[in-house]
């Protein structure tokens, strides 16, 4: 995002308070031990990874400058081109001035200049303040076919630093006939092997789903897999049945990849062919895949889980752990299961949140009204036990079943209230926080937060909200978890507080309610949580955007939380009752003339589908569970781009501003 930098002066005229925050690894709020009932156990459960496919319209190619005779630098591709218009992107990094010739198949030159065409020129494709150059150009009235494409530079002999000679080229596909790819499995950790599956899909003549074979045939399927020291190497990718992918000639393609080490891998799956028309096509679609340190293991499946009353009423359950790295927190999930009066299994809550080890142990609270709800007793389990690293929502230890060891307890007969409670929910709110609530002054103790997203600064006018401060990190990248915690840290400062987030600061604002005690617990009002312009199920630009990081550099780096598949691990650890705390708004570009490419931002509409703000689909904005309070037209994700900036909207922002908790 191009930032709103608000200087301490200006916070002083718009009588706003304004801190940069300072992270603090050593800041550890009090987590929330969270539960809920069977109903959930679904949405819950492990994401699986085919709910999360990249479907891609585009091809993002990787290229080299050669050095030739004549003291120039020259790269020669293909160019698939379905006939029409054509756009396309030609990113040198800071480099300006690479001159582009297209060649047709029948052999016709035409020299391209950027500053010629409209709407082409000098723009940028990137995410809030990671932007990287690039010339757009457009060619229109293209024949079908394959174009040759060549980029040249002048190496500049005087200077002192050598001309860049890497690049890259985004070319829009026809978005009828896209590439949709998933991984196989999530176990990504050192020494696995990672696969993944692609496939083409388009509409068939009846207006339906055409998938594989019936959508077009592939000639080439391979993936670029990047490390996390940099290095990359070519794996092909077969329909042959051999990676699980339903056997041979249906026209999904598999390969795999190992993961040597932890860290950040990309698996770029990039796939050669032809659409039913007979048209070339290529398409890739990018992988965000962090590997990660199994640091903790479950000592023994067939050992006791045992509990520890806590307090009337509720249980400390206690799984045995043995740690193999340094002491941190995972997410835990588990499902509790007993028996009825007729020694049937029945399922009786879930449990789970942020845990700490300790001696050895990892512990989740349990109100003892979840086994009188279910009319449960002895003998009792624990189901799907998972322990996740908490940025990036790997499982890195389970257990299918264990037994646990409750203390006795009258649960025989089943509950008539069904009243499920806050207490139930998330645990016994902490003595300080019950204190401070009674404390808290309008003016002085609540207040409004106002959180802006990744890589961003201070983006809301604070004049248009009252009682407000502004949380500031700027330019930085954070997991949802770290992101959270800042926001918990800042917020101490104030005995209750609501949050107004844009883009990732929703997601982070969501994550902090739902795992850690906080003012948003203290809070009294309409809204709790408003958010504009959140990735709530990712975008396709994190994707893209870590690929052309890998050689240009990533800015404030890759942040898989904003990937559809990371966005889908993260959304299985939050129920509905948290989810019913944010009330969202999405926006997109407004529309002109039926002639006129209608976009946000030119460069992020190649790879995006409509409609988007330019860099949040719509259909991937929407957080299910929550208050939808709508779609609007007109406003762009972030300012520079066509129309203005969603978080500028006066109306909406007073609105939010006297509906908000504080």
């Amino acid at each position: 995002m191009l930032s709103r930098r608000i200087s301490r002066a200006a916070c002083a005229l718009l009588m706003c308070f304004c801190v940069s925050v300072v992270w603090a690894a050593e800041s550890v709020p009090l987590a929330k031990q969270l539960a809920g009932p069977p109903e959930e156990f679904a949405m819950l459960r492990e994401a699986a990874p085919e709910a999360s496919a990249i479907h891609s319209k585009s091809a993002l190619i990787p290229f080299e400058l050669a050095a030739q005779g004549d003291g120039s630098l020259s790269w020669t591709g293909k160019l698939p081109v379905k006939g029409g218009e054509v756009r396309f992107l030609v990113l040198s990094g800071a480099q300006a001035g690479w001159q582009v010739e297209l060649t047709s198949p029948t052999a016709a030159a035409d020299r391209l200049e950027a500053t010629l065409h409209a709407p082409t020129g000098r723009t940028a494709l990137g995410l809030e303040n990671v932007q990287h150059p690039a010339d757009l150009y457009v060619l229109t009235r293209a024949e079908p076919g394959n174009w040759m494409i060549s980029v040249r530079a002048t190496a500049d002999r005087s200077a002192k630093q050598a001309t860049p000679t890497r690049g890259y080229l985004l070319l829009e596909g026809d978005q009828a006939l896209e590439l949709t790819s998933w991984q196989t499995h999530r176990r990504q950790w050192p020494g696995e092997s990672i696969g993944l599956v692609a496939m083409l899909s388009g509409a068939d003549a009846r207006g339906g789903v055409a998938l594989g074979e019936n959508a077009g045939t592939v000639s080439l399927a391979q993936m670029r897999i990047t490390a996390p020291d940099g290095t990359s190497h070519i794996v092909p990718m077969f329909d042959d049945g051999a990676h699980g992918d339903g056997g041979s000639g249906d026209g999904l393609f598999g390969g795999d990849f190992r993961a040597s080490d932890t860290g950040q891998y990309l698996a770029q799956v990039e796939v050669h062919g032809k659409g039913k028309d007979g048209a070339p096509l290529l398409r890739t679609s990018e992988h965000v895949i962090p590997v990660v340190a199994r640091s903790i293991d479950v000592t023994d499946s067939r050992a006791y889980a045992s509990a520890d009353v806590e307090a009337s009423g509720r249980f400390l359950v206690s799984v045995p752990v043995r740690e193999r790295g340094d002491a941190r927190h995972y997410r835990v999930y588990a499902e509790l299961w007993g028996t009825d009066v007729s020694g049937r299994s029945v399922a009786a809550a879930w449990l789970g949140g942020m845990a700490t080890p300790a001696n050895g142990r990892i512990q989740l609270g349990l109100d003892t009204r979840w086994l009188a709800r279910a009319g449960v007793v002895g003998p009792f389990e624990l189901r799907d036990l998972r322990l996740e690293d908490p940025d990036h929502f790997v499982t890195v230890a389970r257990a299918d079943r264990l037994a646990l060891s409750l203390p006795d307890v009258d649960s025989g007969t089943k509950s008539d209230s069904g009243v499920i409670d806050d207490a139930m929910r998330m645990g016994i709110k902490p003595a300080e926080l019950e204190q401070r609530a009674g404390e808290a002054i309008e003016g002085v103790g609540r207040r409004l937060l106002l959180v802006h997203g990744y890589c961003s600064g201070g983006v809301w006018p604070a004049s248009q909200f009252a009682t407000s401060s502004t949380f500031l990190d700027a330019n930085q990248n954070r997991s949802h978890d770290a992101f959270a915690r800042l926001i918990q840290s800042f917020g101490a400062t104030w005995n209750s507080f609501g949050i107004v987030a844009h883009s990732q600061g929703g997601a982070a604002a969501l994550h902090l309610y739902n795992y850690y005690w906080s003012g948003l617990d203290n809070a009294t009002g309409a809204r709790l949580i408003q958010s504009v312009g959140t990735p709530y199920q990712g975008t396709n630009l994190a994707g893209i955007l870590a690929a052309i990081g890998s050689w240009f550099g990533a800015g404030c780096g890759t942040n898989d939380n904003l990937s559809y598949s990371g966005a889908a691990s993260w959304m299985a650890g939050i129920p509905t009752t948290s989810r019913a705390k944010v009330n969202y708004y999405t926006t997109a570009f407004r529309t002109t003339n039926w002639w006129t490419n209608d976009y946000c931002h030119a460069a992020s509409d190649l790879v995006l589908s409509d409609p988007e703000d330019g860099t949040v689909e719509k259909a991937y904005g929407q957080l299910p569970g929550a208050v939808n309070r709508g779609h609007f037209t007109g406003q762009c994700h972030t300012a520079g781009m066509r129309d203005p900036a969603q978080y500028l909207d006066s109306t909406r922002n007073a609105t939010m501003s006297l509906n908000a908790a504080r």
